[in-house]
């Protein structure tokens, strides 16, 4: 009998021991450099929102914090990635909209897409809400949100339009669009984001573009294409000059976002630190001023908020998802 609790004294040391290494281990984090993995290709809003962060955390952390793009397969490249990396904080990830609303079994979705939290990932917080703007080629002839749906109803299928992508969220909002206003446009889809689809905008071959403002921001300063609206619910500061879409269709709203996760597993004291550090980023003046130049808006989310949200938001798209998916060929 003493031998037994001998026995189990020396193996609570040790595993006291070991429990006390891990906790050291977290509080030292990070020590080495980490990676967000994002989904979308390098030029787009959701790189560069990314890349925005990650500077700003190397210089909370002290250590450099580099992002990852791995686009394609509507998420489902850079979803898998994220998933089956070691769940030790050094690799988080950074999605857009679209992974979370694709729909099972539609044609093209990847198979393990949607994300569903909290069976996937672990949630760490909201980054930003942004809504989408609507560009159009100067050679289409089109100025207006009216002359869109005017010249959409004379000519039905033949309007074209860029997106990042069929299911994501660029397609949805279309997709969207056409049901509210009963016109029909043809989806021209782009795995490499605006920065693959603009020559083809501005040189006509293509009539529409939608993404979110950073991936279309230096074509619209340069006069490249035309600023039709943005699909916010009222005019965005430094944005006063473009409509949006629900001064035409009335209460249309279609906001895109980022949350940052983290691999499966991945220790609660790190998932809070990463979560303090990364709202202390958000509310950053700096970090905030460049976010709202391209259009998006910091929003605090616990993590148990970040996954009540995008369940919300899953509920609210599915129908459209449902809908588009007995539309399409099989």
């Amino acid at each position: 009998m003493k031998m037994h609790w001998h026995w189990i004294t020396i193996t609570s040391l040790v595993l006291s021991i070991g429990a006390a290494g891990d906790v050291r281990a977290q509080s030292g984090y990070p020590n080495k450099t980490v990676q967000i993995i994002v989904d979308s290709a390098a030029g787009s809003a959701n790189d560069a929102t990314a890349r925005i962060l990650a500077d700003k955390l190397s210089k909370i952390w002290g250590q450099q914090v580099l992002t990852l793009n791995q686009p394609g397969a509507g998420g489902g490249i850079s979803a898998r990635a994220a998933s089956q990396s070691p769940a030790d904080g050094y690799t988080l990830y950074m999605p857009a909209t679209s992974p979370f609303l694709s729909l099972p079994g539609a044609p093209g979705v990847a198979p393990n897409l949607p994300i569903e939290l909290p069976r996937d990932f672990v949630s760490i917080g909201f980054v930003l809400q942004q809504p989408l703007f609507i560009g159009a080629s100067h050679n289409s002839g089109i100025n207006n949100l009216a002359q869109l749906i005017e010249l959409a109803k004379q000519k039905p299928g033949e309007l074209t339009y860029a997106a990042s992508g069929r299911g994501r969220l660029t397609h949805l909002t279309m997709e969207l669009f056409q049901a509210r206003t009963g016109v029909k446009l043809q989806l021209v889809p782009y795995a490499g984001g605006p920065a693959q689809a603009m020559n083809d905008v501005m040189s006509g071959r293509v009539h529409l573009i939608l993404d979110a403002y950073a991936g279309l921001a230096a074509a619209l300063k340069g006069n490249l294409i035309k600023g039709l609206a943005d699909t916010s619910l009222e005019r965005l500061p430094g944005f006063e000059n473009l409509p949006t879409v629900a001064e035409t269709v009335p209460n249309f709203f279609v906001g895109a976002w980022n949350v940052m996760l983290a691999p499966y597993g991945t220790p609660d004291a790190i998932v809070r630190k990463v979560h303090t550090d990364l709202r202390a980023a958000l509310d950053d003046p700096e970090v905030r001023s460049k976010f709202q130049a391209n259009g998006a808006f910091v929003k605090h989310m616990s993590p148990e908020e970040v996954t009540a949200f995008v369940q919300s938001e899953q509920k609210t798209w599915r129908p459209i998802l449902e809908q588009l998916n007995r539309d399409t060929p099989k």
